[in-house]
């Protein structure tokens, strides 16, 4: 696949085939990933792949903290706000969405809704959760940035699908005691990893981009 079409290509899929991917498969999309630019070559990332048990065991977890009231408590504290820009691309996104699907994202009950799939995974036969030292600083943050980009570019040139998730990071510590992640890890996002079924209705539905004359300057 060319480089342009996979970047233009790609989209956050939410509805995935029950076939599991192979191992192999997986560890070339992570291999491939690895090769994304470090500052100083640090290669500040680790990865972690579940599937079967262990996956079907964590989003029972995750539902029941969920569903018991636990406070979240994510590693990376989620926005309060955004500028009036950002914020109106996503108050677009939501208009949009309520649109062509019905779903109204604005909505505290359909905040919980959507959680609950997150934290299903969508359905996907694997998860992947992406993680680094606590010590590390916001270069690293935005290095494992560059390599979570790479990574779902990689997986769609396999013909994989792939949705990045914050919401399943919500309970990081307890997360991170499920897998035996030492608490001394910033968990940064999880991900869903698998065969696209592209009848699925959540699949119908794809963001779009600001015009380039938005945010693009040429100086001379």
């Amino acid at each position: 696949m060319d480089a342009v079409d996979c970047i233009k290509t790609r989209m956050s899929i939410r509805g995935f085939k029950k076939d599991s991917v192979p191992e192999e498969v997986l560890k070339k999309v992570i291999e491939t990933a690895t090769w994304s630019p470090s500052y100083k070559n640090s290669q500040p990332w680790e990865v972690m792949v579940l599937s079967g048990a262990a996956k079907e065991g964590l989003s029972g977890r995750l539902v029941e903290l969920l569903e018991n009231g636990a406070e979240p408590s994510p590693d990376l504290a989620a926005p309060e706000s955004w500028p009036d820009a950002e914020q109106e691309r996503i108050n677009h996104l939501f208009a949009r969405r309520k649109e062509l699907t019905g779903i109204d994202l604005a909505a505290p009950e359909m905040i919980v809704k959507a959680k609950k799939v997150n934290f299903r995974f969508y359905g996907a036969p694997h998860a992947i959760y992406l993680f680094q030292d606590k010590s590390l600083s916001l270069w690293s943050l935005f290095d494992l940035g560059l390599f979570a980009q790479s990574l779902m570019l990689s997986a769609h040139a396999h013909g994989l699908g792939t949705v990045p998730q914050a919401f399943v990071t919500d309970y990081a510590r307890e997360v991170k005691d499920y897998l035996d992640i030492p608490q001394s890890k910033r968990l940064v996002l999880g991900l869903s990893i698998g065969y696209p079924d592209m009848e699925a209705p959540a699949n119908g539905f794809r963001t779009d981009r600001s015009p380039v004359t938005e945010l693009l300057r040429f100086v001379e």
